[in-house]
């Protein structure tokens, strides 16, 4: 490599026996020449190798580390992760690189015995890991010393920043000394990480191995449409469409993890669990049970998001949405990892479609919008992988001679290639049928006692203020008939047509007054057909009639009906208000009605006028005005009140 420093033998051994055959362009930048003692931000892609490139480049200070004296709790290199799974992981990865050499390392993470950290602190490690929490009630038990530091690496910082850890990471930077080198790595920057470097850094330099306008080149992003009551169906056709080795499904909440991982279990998956309920012991079971091959499926919240590295991890599954950018990618880049090909769902309801899309576009990613699997997709890519399993490929051993030849005596070779696809097949649940988004839309109902509807006519119409909101009501309040009788009801200017079930016709029409009146002063006609009206009437009728709330956006909508309330409140305006007194003698066998509509203006109505026992009145009202709000009587009422308290008080 040129213009960089030499790999350290002790490492380079290491990295030979891992399989190394060239470094990643981030590790080949931490190794410049420019990063020689430099405080640094380093910014790249999810699985390039982050956790690699800062043990390759702490290696300067801690090979050749001259501690003072021996009896020193201080170590040579800090390291702080967000969460504990992150911090075990970069455990794991530096004690393989420093295995030929005398370094020793520490790990102070949450969940586990303190009791234990505190005697391998003061065993004098030289490189101590952990989280922030946990490193800050070290530091204040006066069990880790930092006075002697030299660099301090913060691995994730953003979403230490973004978990509330910021008062624990000042104070931990604060308990260093000035001279350190302090690195921070992320896969992406955010504004708190570049005030955070401010603060604390010196003259620090940028290093980004991310390409501008370019996506992850190993993960493919796709997008699955799929109505919000059948997306759990979605997923669980996603898993058997592509039978991932290892397939990670993020949700929002820990009720909602809790709840799919019983789902998929019901259905046969191996699954496990991953959120912040558990203990440290459940979640290193969780992701150790992942990586030797006993679960094939985890189910987390986004504290799996950031640094977990299973090395099978083929499918990443978003059963809800990422909240930003920085989520999205951290989340879909568990797969795709060093060189290995990955796919990245993301499960979408119509309700969250352009949600979506902003958020693929704000992270500059190109995604492929597709249907869920198919039932039969799921076959024939069972029947495929069936084909092509490389167990056909496999030698028999002597054991396995014996029995291949007994059934081969015995049955016919059409009969042993039945059962084997059979076994194949019983291990698999059948794939759910699941309807395509504009399928599953609820549609208008199509009512078949409509086709041969009858129409009546009502005598009012637009110019009368005729309105379904009222005419629905009257009609099934006077006719005693059921709300789904009645069909279409369209409004012109002098009348109205109103649709009805011929079922019961024959109901409404004995309904009615001898004058065929469904109130005083509404009456109804029969229509033979529509025919009698034109053609041009009805269609400007349907276009009139249709509320001005049904097009358009809902800001749109909302406008609309806020105008035509205020249209409606003026039609109001001038207008006198009645008051209607419908007088009801119980002596009158024929119970008629005798209606006395004044004006209030012009004569007010006698309310001392005496009853009688043998008659009612029922009032009705229209529009009247509220009484003004006089404020000289509030006053009066609470000058009333003080002088009362005073004689309480007295």
């Amino acid at each position: 490599m040129k213009n960089s420093i030499r790999v350290e033998p002790q490492l380079a051994t290491a990295l030979d026996d891992r399989g190394y055959k060239t470094l990643t362009p981030v590790q080949e930048a931490v190794l410049s020449s420019e990063m020689l003692g430099r405080d640094a931000i380093v910014s790249a892609q999810t699985g390039s190798g982050k956790t690699i490139a800062f043990g390759l480049s702490i290696s300067t200070d801690v090979l050749t580390n001259e501690r003072v004296s021996s009896t020193t709790k201080s170590p040579a290199a800090l390291i702080v992760a967000p969460t504990r799974e992150l911090a075990l992981q970069v455990k794991t990865e530096l004690v393989w690189l420093y295995a030929n050499s005398e370094i020793s390392i520490a790990s102070c993470v949450g969940g586990m015995d303190m009791r234990t950290e505190r005697r391998n602190l003061a065993k004098n490690p030289d490189i101590v890991l952990g989280t922030p929490g946990r490193l800050k009630d070290h530091i204040e038990r006066g069990f880790l010393d930092l006075s002697m530091l030299k660099v301090v690496v913060l691995d994730e910082a953003d979403e230490m920043l973004k978990l509330g850890f910021r008062d624990e990471l000042e104070f931990i930077l604060n308990s260093t000394p000035t001279s350190r080198r302090t690195v921070l790595y992320s896969a992406t920057i955010s504004k708190g990480i570049e005030k955070l470097a401010e603060r604390y850094q010196h003259n620090a330099i940028r290093v980004s191995t991310i390409s501008k306008n370019e996506q992850h080149h190993d993960i493919q992003y796709r997008a699955v449409s799929v109505a919000l009551r059948d997306s759990e169906h979605a997923i669980m056709n996603v898993l058997r469409y592509y039978d991932a080795k290892n397939a990670l499904v993020f949700c929002a909440t820990r009720a909602t993890v809790n709840h799919l991982a019983a789902r998929l279990n019901n259905r046969g998956f191996s699954v496990v669990s991953l959120s912040g309920e558990l203990s440290q012991k459940e979640r290193t079971n969780a992701l150790q049970s992942m990586r030797d091959g006993r679960s094939k499926v985890c189910v987390a919240t986004d504290v799996a998001a950031r640094g977990i590295d299973l090395p099978n991890l083929e499918l990443v599954i978003h059963a809800d949405l990422p909240k930003n950018k920085e989520s999205l990618l951290h989340r879909s880049g568990r797969t795709g990892r060093a060189g290995k090909k990955g796919v990245s769902i993301l499960i979408v309801s119509p309700t969250t479609t352009k949600k979506t899309q902003r958020l693929l576009d704000s992270a500059q990613i190109k995604a492929v919008w597709e249907l869920p699997p198919k039932p039969e997709e799921i076959l024939s890519r069972d029947n495929e992988r069936l084909l092509n399993d490389p167990i056909f490929n496999e030698i028999a051993t002597d054991d396995e001679t014996s029995v291949i030849l007994s059934l081969i005596e015995k049955y016919s070779l059409e009969k042993i290639a039945g059962a084997l696809v059979r076994k194949f097949r019983t291990e698999k649940f059948a794939p759910d049928e699941i309807l395509n988004v504009e399928e599953s839309i609820d549609k208008k109902i199509v009512r078949d006692d409509f086709k041969n509807g009858v129409w009546v006519q009502l005598s009012v119409g637009r110019n009368q203020k005729a309105e379904p909101r009222w005419i629905l009501p009257t009609i099934i309040r006077v006719s005693e008939i059921n709300k789904k009788d009645i069909g279409s009801i369209r409004i012109q200017e002098e009348d109205t047509l109103v649709e009805l079930n011929p079922k019961i016709i024959s109901k409404f029409m004995n309904s009615l007054s001898k004058n065929n009146e469904l109130e005083p002063g509404l009456t109804v006609n029969l229509v033979d057909s529509l025919s009698s009206i034109s053609t041009t009437e009805i269609l400007s009728t349907a276009k009139t009639t249709q509320e001005p709330h049904e097009e358009g956006n809902s800001k749109q909508r909302r406008k609309a009906r806020r105008a035509q309330e205020r249209d409606t409140k003026k039609s109001f305006e001038g207008t006198q208000p009645l008051l209607t007194l419908s007088k009801i003698d119980k002596k009158n066998s024929n119970n008629k009605k005798e209606t006395v509509s004044q004006n209030l203006k012009k004569s007010k109505p006698k309310h001392n006028s005496k009853l009688t026992k043998g008659s009612s009145f029922k009032i009705s009202t229209g529009e009247h005005k509220r009484p003004k709000f006089d404020p000289s009587n509030k006053e009066k009422k609470v000058k009333k009140l003080v002088k009362l308290s005073k004689k309480t008080r007295k």
